[in-house]
C-alpha cells in the first residue's frame, strides 16, 4: 500500500471506531509498517486539517472527530465532469459560489487517478452561453439566507424606479432569469423581482416574519418544479 492510500485507509480506521481509540501499535501491524511511521502519517494528517488527537493512558491512542470528517468520495470521472456541466448553468443563480466550493471540495478527496481522468474528459467538452443571464446580487442571497428585510430601488419594465421595502421568501428561476419571491410592503402582497431589475439593495436588521406558501405565487402549480436533493 502507497503513503497516500495508507493515509486515507487510517482516517477511515479511526473513523470506523470512533470514539474509541486506536493504538500507534496497532495500527502499524494493521498496516504493516513500523509504528513510527504511523506516527509521521499521524503528523502529517493533523497538518493538513484531520482532526485527529491523542488519547494519553494505557487505553489510550488516536481518536479522529467523525462529524468532521468525509468517508471516502468514489466520484468516478465521469460523475465529477457531470457535476461541473451541471454548475455551468447555476452561473447566475444565488449558490453557484457555494457550488464551485463543494465540486472543488469533493475533487480534493478523489484518488488521484479519477481526477487526472476527471480532467481529461473534462478537456473533451466545450460549452457554448453561460447559464441564466440574471445573476443574483451576494446581497439578496445572503439575505434570504439569513431571513432579513431589503430596501430595494427596482426598476419596472418601463425602466421607471421605485423604493420598495421586501421580506425575502423565496427564489423562482428558469432558463434566463432569477427572480426574488419578496411580500412587497408597497404592495402589500407577495411579488416576483427579476434580479437584473435590482438597481440597489441593503439589507435591515429587522427579521422576516412571513412564511413562503409556492400557491402565493401566480404561476400555475404544474409548472412549478420544488429542488430535490435526491
Amino acid at each position: 500500500m502507497n503513503r497516500t492510500d495508507r493515509l486515507y485507509a487510517l482516517v477511515e480506521e479511526l473513523r470506523a471506531v470512533s470514539p474509541r481509540p486506536r493504538s500507534a501499535s496497532w495500527l502499524a501491524r494493521r498496516f504493516e509498517v513500523s509504528t513510527r511511521t504511523v506516527e509521521r502519517d499521524i503528523s502529517a494528517l493533523q497538518g493538513a486539517g484531520v482532526p485527529i488527537w491523542a488519547e494519553p493512558g494505557r487505553t489510550g491512542g488516536y481518536v479522529v472527530d467523525r462529524a468532521r470528517t468525509l468517508p471516502p468520495v468514489n466520484l468516478t470521472a465521469a460523475e465529477a465532469v457531470a457535476m461541473a456541466v451541471a454548475l455551468h448553468r447555476l452561473g447566475g443563480s444565488p449558490f453557484a459560489a457555494a457550488a464551485g466550493a463543494a465540486l472543488r471540495k469533493l475533487v480534493a478527496v478523489m484518488p488521484p487517478a479519477a481526477v487526472a481522468e476527471a480532467h481529461r474528459l473534462a478537456g473533451r467538452v466545450h460549452l457554448v452561453g453561460d447559464g441564466p443571464g440574471s445573476p443574483v446580487p451576494a446581497v439578496v442571497a445572503d439575505a434570504v439566507a439569513a431571513g432579513r428585510v431589503l430596501r430595494l430601488r427596482y426598476a419596472d419594465r418601463d425602466g421607471a424606479d421605485s423604493a420598495r421595502d421586501v421580506e425575502p421568501l423565496a427564489y423562482l428561476g428558469n432558463s434566463v432569469h432569477w427572480y426574488l419571491v419578496a411580500w412587497c410592503r408597497l404592495r402589500d402582497g407577495v411579488r416576483c423581482f427579476r434580479t437584473d431589475r435590482i438597481r440597489s439593495v441593503r439589507p435591515l436588521a429587522e427579521p422576516v416574519t412571513r412564511e413562503w406558501r409556492p400557491d402565493d405565487l401566480d404561476v400555475p402549480v404544474d409548472r412549478v418544479r420544488p429542488l430535490t436533493l435526491v
